[in-house]
């Protein structure tokens, strides 16, 4: 297989929407023990358990040995299934909660192996010590970092506050590298922002599914109607949103939908997993305030684009889904990344816990998006040249061990493993420079405004056209009952 990119990633949350974190912690205690355990494969795991303790080549610590069969245990069902020990569970909690200690930088893979800097969160240790968007950083506490995954530099600089992290970088104007030193802080993540792009139309962008995103959407919504009383037009980016929590994805397509409508569903092994979630507060609000109930009525028939890419997953997929089901919007983009499963966190101590696969879930009209994704009703790619980086990076039916698609056909793998092909292609997005999201350069974003207005739309000239029904559509406006 040749090399593929990793998405950009703030706080190394990755693609694990749905994780219905606060309805099931105490679950676990709960449910009687299984009859009808395997005694002689237990056997089994307690002699090879005595064997490594009596005859291994060192001394093994008993805790080292036990999470490591559990870690090995739960990693062994899907790719999203994992054992979380005392760091990755508090680095869950900070990523669901919108918070996390650490520098405060939105970082991506570069072409060349190093980790480039996308951009400060502005008033961040980072953006304060001078750190710029387009920065390479080489080396972390002197150690070198080229090919170094895209997680692993996260957990380097992540840590406990007013700690420090020295980082080397390169920047394009500098004659040499440049040395800084930064102490980690708590950041404060904003998952939402949003502008007028032009009178008369609004681009609101979602980077993840986090507690706040509900509250802070609607907020932006309600400061865009103040701006401009009168949107002809909106354009919901959901592109490279890895998902998040659940709770999250109900509300933003509750926003836009007619009330009580049906968001998602899912199914899975336990009677709890099987269950429908409408667009009620009760579904998406985590306290007695309900943020949507404060709205500008129009923003339920204001004409919308939906931008998703191969980084669309989970959570951002259930929102896309919903809304291309009632045909409340337009889907633009190119086909997303098909994690159709939900992850329940249920702790084993308190500060230990397993995030376990739990159900599948389904789009209102019953579609199943596991390694299959939602295909746009309007394939466009990411620059109006081709797609760039985006056909390089990995979907859900990519990596090894993924659930099945139980109700449709998976999607086949849409990545060009040919080497030449793939160079050719990093040398060209290294000429271009990175892409900012809502920018005068975005072509998607353009395409979309086209959209909105009735202008011709220029469709993707580099991949295969998977379905593109709406392609004369008006601008989507009320929604219609799947």
């Amino acid at each position: 297989m040749g090399s593929t990119l990793k998405n950009t990633s703030l706080v190394g949350l990755g693609v694990i929407a749905g994780v219905a974190v606060s309805m099931q912690f105490s679950a676990l205690a709960q449910r009687p023990v299984n009859p009808g355990m395997p005694l002689e494969e237990l056997r089994q795991l307690a002699d090879v358990y005595g064997l490594i303790k009596s005859d291994y080549v060192e001394s093994v610590q008993d805790k080292k040995l036990l999470t490591d069969a559990i870690s090995g245990m739960v990693a062994s069902l899907d790719p999203h299934s994992a054992y979380l020990d005392k760091k990755a569970f508090r680095e869950l909690r900070e990523g669901t909660e919108g918070k996390f200690v650490g520098l405060g930088i939105e970082i991506a893979e570069s072409e060349e192996g190093y980790i480039r800097i996308v951009s400060p969160i502005e008033d961040s240790p980072a953006y304060r010590a001078g750190i710029k968007a387009g920065d390479l950083i080489t080396r972390i506490n002197s150690v070198p970092i080229q090919g170094l995954a895209i997680d692993e530099a996260i957990k380097k600089m992540r840590g406990e506050p007013k700690t420090n992290v020295n980082l080397t970088i390169l920047r394009k104007d500098a004659p040499q590298p440049l040395a800084f030193t930064i102490m980690r802080e708590e950041i404060v993540q904003k998952s939402v922002k949003g502008k007028i792009v032009e009178p008369g139309y609004a681009w609101l962008r979602i980077s993840q599914f986090q507690e706040p995103t509900v509250d802070d959407m609607a907020a932006k919504i309600t400061a865009l109607y103040k701006q401009d009383p009168n949107l002809k037009g909106l354009v919901l980016d959901l592109r490279n949103d890895p998902g998040g929590l659940l709770q999250g994805a109900i509300g933003v397509s509750a926003a836009f939908l007619p009330k009580d409508a049906e968001i998602v569903s899912t199914n899975g092994q336990l009677p709890d997993s099987k269950q429908s979630f409408y667009g009620r507060a009760e579904y998406y609000a985590l306290s007695d305030n309900d943020a949507l109930a404060r709205l500008p009525l129009a923003i339920k028939n204001v004409p919308m684009v939906v931008l998703v890419n191969t980084g669309s997953a989970s959570a951002s997929e259930i929102v896309a889904g919903a809304l291309q089901d009632y045909k409340r919007a337009i889907v633009m983009g190119s086909q997303t990344f098909g994690k159709g499963s939900v992850q329940t966190v249920r702790p084993l101590t308190n500060d230990t816990a397993v995030k376990l696969t739990t159900a599948r879930y389904y789009t209102p009209k019953g579609r199943s998006i596991q390694a299959k994704g939602i295909a746009p009703d309007l394939q466009v790619d990411e620059h109006a040249d081709g797609d760039g980086l985006n056909g390089l990076r990995m979907r859900e039916a990519d990596l090894e061990k993924h659930l099945s698609n139980d109700r449709d056909e998976e999607a086949a793998s849409a990545r060009n493993d040919e080497m030449e092909e793939q160079m050719r292609i990093l040398a060209i997005e290294r000429k271009r420079g990175p892409l900012e999201y809502g920018s005068t350069g975005d072509f998607q974003l353009k395409q979309a405004l086209n959209h909105l207005k009735g202008l011709p739309v220029q469709l993707s000239t580099t991949q295969a056209k998977t379905t593109l029904a709406h392609q004369a559509a008006k601008p989507a406006a009320a929604a219609s009952r799947p």
